[in-house]
């Protein structure tokens, strides 16, 4: 009695059903438990009982969220995508929620329905990403004045030799967004730049693709990808439901 006291209703994401469904079992700390749809009119959210209690955003806990889902859109044709870690008291708390987010539920079926996010990282590669510092001008000049002087003897040439670093950098990002990432956004129903992560990365970039166009789509970035193989690594991921094309906040309406 005292475990369902304590229970909560961990949810994984929306979808667009009048159907009671299950989806499979989930683990939390080692232990399962069922997945189930809580409903408002045409809309659902996948959710399981956990107990109640923050979940920390490590390894295992995070690939269990995206699986789930991922397991989701397997047979759904729209996903909502939640994001991890929400946990509510009862059933009655995300029906309540669920009534307050339906008129966003009710808008953006129709947006994303039958349509996926892809991932796409590139990064620049050592070598190459060298040779393109060493054949700017501006940047040997410096080099070669901070060469064999102290950090405080130097402190501005290095000011100014991190600016022009970063300007060759923002060079090669604007060929990339060109050469790659212009022609895959008219291929997608929605394109988006997210900001890099590290150093060597020139592009970080979400699309959404209708499912029917995913073999183009695949077969484009392959096409960017033997242009460019010898520069740069590509990291292409999905599909995911529309994480990064759908904003949705959740709040239970104080009573």
């Amino acid at each position: 009695m005292s475990n369902q006291d304590n229970a909560g209703i961990y949810i994984f994401c929306g979808i667009q059903t009048n159907e009671k469904e299950e989806f499979g079992p989930v683990s939390f700390d080692g232990k399962e438990y069922d997945t189930f749809t809580i409903h408002y009119q045409d809309a659902a959210m996948v959710a399981a009982k956990v107990p109640m209690k923050i979940y920390p955003p490590n390894k295992e806990n995070l690939f269990m969220h995206q699986q789930l889902v991922s397991k989701v859109m397997q047979s759904k044709d729209v996903v909502i995508p939640i994001s991890f870690g929400n946990v509510f008291h009862s059933t009655e708390d995300v029906e309540v929620l669920l009534e307050n987010l339906y008129p966003q539920f009710a808008r953006l079926f129709p947006e994303i329905k039958g349509k996926m996010e892809l991932g796409l990282k590139v990064i620049g590669k050592k070598d190459w990403l060298k040779s393109q510092m060493n054949e700017s001008q501006k940047v040997k000049r410096l080099t070669r004045q901070v060469n064999g002087k102290s950090a405080e003897a130097s402190y501005y040439e290095r000011i100014q030799l991190g600016g022009a670093t970063q300007e060759v950098v923002s060079s090669l990002i604007r060929d990339i967004e060109a050469d790659i990432y212009a022609p895959l956004k008219t291929k997608a129903e929605a394109a988006k730049l997210n900001d890099p992560i590290g150093d060597r990365m020139l592009l970080n970039a979400s699309f959404l693709v209708d499912r029917d166009k995913e073999e183009t789509f695949d077969q484009l970035v392959n096409e960017a990808h033997e242009k460019w193989q010898d520069k740069v690594e590509f990291k292409y991921s999905g599909p995911w439901p529309a994480y990064n094309f759908v904003q949705i906040h959740l709040a239970v309406e104080e009573s």
